[in-house]
């Protein structure tokens, strides 16, 4: 989740995602496989999160067109996206920044932060502004499916998606050389239409191209 360090930020007054031309990446492709986490309780806060009404993943225009070219490429590979977030609304990032500094909630940490202080949080895993804010940049992880495409099942990545830890970098040297393999099949699949991978979580990824750089939304996710 890095920041946009020494950059200037512009909050958009778009109240709707067809003002902010933010569409769901469902019209493109009805059936991805989706699971997002930051409309439910399965995630490190714990909770829904502020600005996810629907379980949607939302992405600027041409973020999600590129998206969709990468799906139906794994496709024909009998392979398979699974998103857990696109676009992250402003004050989704505020609350999880009012959460980083609450430490004495700590009913996830067991699951998603075990070996770190929750005090250490803030910056490199939960930046006060967030490239999702931009409608440029999804979290996701690649299924493999049999030779009919269905039955699709998640790749061993060797961590959870929003695991704060070192053993969650792209290049990470302690996971097994099949997790690490995995991981730079779904970076090269993500690269071949222009998105680029943050390397401290190699779920995440930004296409280098993303329409608005310097604008983020708060259109909720509904």
């Amino acid at each position: 989740m890095p920041a946009l360090a020494g950059e200037t930020v512009t909050l958009s007054p778009a109240r709707t995602a067809a003002e902010a031309d933010l569409v769901d990446i469902r019209t493109l492709v009805p059936d991805i496989a989706e699971d997002i986490r930051y409309a439910g309780h399965d995630n490190f806060v714990g909770a829904p999160v502020d600005g996810y009404l629907a379980p949607r993943c939302l992405l600027k225009r041409p973020v999600a067109e590129a998206l969709a070219r990468v799906e139906h490429e794994l496709r024909a590979r009998h392979a398979r996206l699974k998103l857990w977030d696109c676009y992250r609304p402003a004050r989704a990032v505020a609350h999880f920044v009012r959460w980083a500094h609450d430490l004495s909630d700590q009913r996830t940490k067991a699951e998603h932060y075990p070996r770190l202080d929750k005090s250490v949080l803030l910056g490199d895993y939960i930046a006060p502004v967030s490239g999702h804010s931009r409608g440029g940049t999804a979290d996701l992880t690649m299924e493999q499916c049999d030779e009919h495409g269905n039955h699709c099942k998640e790749l061993d990545m060797g961590t959870h998606f929003d695991f704060f830890d070192v053993r969650a970098h792209t290049d990470a040297p302690d996971v097994t050389p099949a997790q690490h393999a995995n991981r730079l099949r779904l970076r090269a699949a993500m690269e071949r239409e222009g998105f680029r991978n943050y390397p401290l979580e190699w779920w995440h990824y930004t296409w280098a191209n993303e329409p608005t750089p310097h604008t983020i939304y708060d259109v909720p996710v509904k």
